[in-house]
């Protein structure tokens, strides 16, 4: 249960905000309200969602502390998974999120777009070949998708990831690990200053 909400939650269909009715999430997806109340509360140790007392359960922003935290772990990941070399079937899987982004794109469907980069960027971290870590990113990249929300513009957000992606893969297919990593340290530095940008107006 807690897995198909996080998923909807990466997807962009819950938005920072926003309210969980027990009674329309229940029978949409037929389990019993304890049920859903345990995926309620590992959400809410996860980050992604809050308690409000007498109000109910709701979609958390997370805080420009957050994105800083999320980003230093995502250094870490995905840095670990650039300087691996990739199996053929992890470089299909990665170039198949980078098309997918493309042609989003270029229907100008950006939340499209996003779901598209978070698939690329957990297939990236794939490469390393642990079950425990590609659990850590979903979880990571599921608040990350909550972040996204502050953008005005999620056009001008996420096109220049779309080119940048492929610029990526090339590096990692090519077998320039050392240059991969630097590549990815400045594409990561260039989106959390956007997103932190995007806070400014409310700090």
């Amino acid at each position: 249960m807690a897995d198909i909400l996080r998923d909807r939650i990466s997807e962009g269909f819950f938005q920072p905000g926003q309210r969980l009715s027990e009674e329309s999430i229940s029978e949409g997806l037929g389990v019993s309200r304890n049920t859903l109340r345990e995926a309620f509360r590992l959400l809410g140790h996860e980050g992604l969602l809050e308690h409000r007392l007498n109000r109910g359960v709701f979609v958390r922003l997370p805080s420009v502390e957050d994105v800083l935290d999320l980003y230093r772990v995502r250094r870490v990941l995905e840095g670990a998974a650039v300087r691996r070399k990739p199996s053929e079937e992890a470089l299909t899987t990665i170039k198949e999120a980078v098309a997918d982004a493309r042609r989003a794109a270029a229907a100008d469907d950006w939340q499209a777009v996003g779901t598209a980069n978070i698939r690329f960027h957990q297939a990236l971290v794939s490469l390393n070949d642990s079950p425990r870590i590609d659990e850590a990113m979903r979880q990571l990249l599921a608040e990350l998708r909550l972040v996204f929300h502050v953008m005005e513009n999620p056009r001008a957000f996420h096109e220049p990831f779309v080119e940048r992606n492929l610029a990526l893969i090339e590096l990692i297919e090519s077998g320039r690990p050392e240059e991969a990593a630097a590549y990815l340290d400045d594409y990561l530095h260039h989106a959390e200053r956007l997103l932190i940008h995007a806070y400014e107006p409310n700090r």
